[in-house]
């Protein structure tokens, strides 16, 4: 990981690039329930609250190995917010 900048961008296009993906289906679903598919945005929401508020905190001691963590942990919540995409 670079810095906290990019770290943060990472964090914003992963989370609204699955954003984007649950308003497409919703738009070429329109039949469909979408009660499912907003409790998939409330979570991406909630994921992109929770990890802004790790990477700024300042009150770590390795922060090398603090935003390695947080990176895994972006691409394992990414990864089951787009499986939640594919079964609606």
């Amino acid at each position: 990981m670079a810095n906290k900048r990019d770290l943060k961008k990472d964090i914003n296009y992963v989370l609204g690039d699955i954003i984007e993906a649950v308003y497409v289906w919703e738009y070429t679903n329109p039949e469909k329930d979408t009660k499912k598919s907003e409790a998939v945005i409330d979570e991406a929401i909630a994921t992109f609250d929770d990890l802004i508020e790790k990477v700024n905190n300042r009150k770590v001691e390795n922060k090398k190995a603090h935003f390695k963590s947080i990176n895994k942990e972006l691409e394992t919540k990414g990864r089951a917010l787009i499986e939640k995409i594919n079964k609606l």
